[in-house]
């Protein structure tokens, strides 16, 4: 069988099949680092350093270190069942599309409505939490003039569109350089702490003293909200230089670094507050707090500009995620069509955009009447994290929140009915919608894996003759239920 090498242009992608040149992202713009950046932004270690870690040391006190390793051990598991599928699959919205095609078109549509849900409120977290360090860096400048938190919420939502909007390179940039600026600035911090004691062991948070078993069970829900994320490297599949090689690498390496970090910052910041005799639960601001404690109280200013650029960055990778899941699912038509639309010059699906960063700023703007932005970020990040795991599920429910959180599993379930019901429609209106999902995605897996083998400078055989693909997800199902 004679080989031959395929050639393409930079600006193809790996969505083919169904799709025509009008549909195509900007293929190989990404490299390692800035999908990496995707998934450490959507993370957002700076949020959990800054906002989150009182919050669950009021679960979990002593143990908060721990509630912190076990979390990220237990979506490590996630992430090596995710890697499964990242490595034979590259496209835009991959997660939508791994479950797709692992347990079926319906509920890949269901997959790709819960992460909508999912980025949605992990953004409007974001636009809070800007808007909260924001009012910190005015105040600091000596400005004190109370400046609504919707004029914040207007200019994080309207920057994060523009760059999103323009190109997906430079909004991986960004997320990258803010971040690290931001996470440099509270490790310097945290040293400054550890140092002025001569970086003695912590025996109380050793032992955890005083946590339980059910303490632990509900600061993993937290957790998990502080630590979801690492997923949204996938849906630059499409984006992606070497993706089946790099985007699992990104997911794996995003949720070790930054859970790592969490750990760290967690023993730190309970160590800080207990040598100052306060506990770190009634702190609302631990950083600033600790800076002021520690005599470098300059440290507030550039900790409160990286939170703030943080939280922009949050939001931006949640637009970039949740925009190219909707973009994928609209080319199955789920939603409509002009949602999968990509922009002629900028190769960004930028209706999908323009759309979703409207619903997230939405959300804030109308709390904004009834709340405040600490009580909407808390909301925002509650909500967030109902995703397919027991503990942080079980968590929500034993025992019974305050109102208004005991009714947040029954809002998100009300979600997840008006997406059930919207499928059904679909289906009986179009019976031929299933079929044509998994045939788009077997026509698009299999030019991923050929854009792959491009990337990686190796001969392919377009009849795959010559170098056999990796296992199907059917054969790898088949080889699984032969094993067990």
């Amino acid at each position: 069988m004679e080989t031959i090498q395929e050639t393409r242009t930079p600006e193809k992608t790996s969505i083919e099949g169904s799709q025509g040149a009008q549909h195509r992202l900007k293929a190989r713009a990404l490299g390692f680092p800035t999908v990496m950046a995707q998934s450490v932004a959507l993370i957002s270690p700076t949020m959990t350093a800054v906002l989150i870690i009182p919050i669950c040391f009021a679960d979990s006190g002593q143990g908060t270190w721990l509630a912190y390793a076990f979390g990220t051990i237990m979506l490590l598991f996630v992430v090596l069942c995710l890697n499964q599928f990242a490595k034979r699959s590259a496209l835009p919205g991959s997660m939508y599309g791994y479950t797709a095609k692992g347990l079926g078109p319906a509920a890949g549509v269901m997959s790709g409505w819960s992460l909508i849900w999912c980025y949605t409120f992990i953004g409007v977290a974001g636009l809070t939490g800007f808007s909260i360090f924001a009012a910190q860096v005015v105040s600091s400048m000596g400005i004190h003039t109370t400046i609504p938190p919707v004029i914040f919420f207007c200019i994080s939502a309207a920057v994060c569109w523009l760059v999103a909007y323009k190109d997906i390179k430079i909004s991986s940039l960004l997320t990258l350089l803010f971040e690290a600026v931001s996470v440099a600035c509270i490790i310097a911090l945290a040293f400054v702490i550890l140092f002025k004691h001569g970086f003695p062991t912590d025996t109380a948070q050793l032992k955890v003293h005083g946590m339980t078993i059910h303490d632990l069970s509900l600061a993993v829900v937290i957790t998990v909200f502080s630590l979801v994320g690492f997923e949204s490297a996938t849906t630059l599949g499409g984006e992606a230089r070497k993706p089946l090689k790099n985007i699992p690498r990104a997911v794996i390496a995003s949720l070790l670094i930054t859970g790592a970090f969490m750990v760290f910052m967690s023993y730190v910041e309970v160590f800080g507050a207990a040598h100052n005799h306060v506990s770190l639960a009634t702190l609302a601001a631990p950083l600033t707090f600790l800076s002021k404690a520690y005599g470098v109280g300059f440290f507030k200013v550039p900790v409160a500009i990286g939170a703030m650029v943080s939280f922009f960055s949050l939001t931006l990778s949640c637009l970039n995620a949740g925009s190219r899941i909707i973009f994928s699912m609209a080319h199955h038509s789920v939603f409509p069509k002009e949602l999968g639309q990509v922009h002629p010059k900028n190769r960004t699906p930028h209706v999908a955009i323009s759309s979703y960063i409207f619903l997230i700023l939405a959300v804030p703007c109308v709390l904004e009447i009834f709340t405040n932005p600490l009580t909407t970020f808390g909301d925002g990040g509650t909500l967030a994290a109902f995703v397919a795991l027991a503990v942080p599920t079980i968590g929500s429910f034993v025992p019974v929140p305050p109102f208004p959180v005991r009714i947040f599993p029954y809002i998100f379930l009300a979600w997840m009915l008006v997406g059930g019901s919207w499928l059904y429609a679909l289906n009986r209106r179009k019976g031929h919608i299933f079929s044509e999902i998994e045939a788009d995605l077997d026509t698009s897996m299999q030019a991923s894996v050929r854009s792959h083998d491009e990337d990686m400078g190796k001969v392919v055989d377009v009849h795959n003759g010559n170098r056999p693909l990796p296992p199907t997800f059917e054969e790898l199902e088949l080889a699984l239920t032969g094993a067990a």
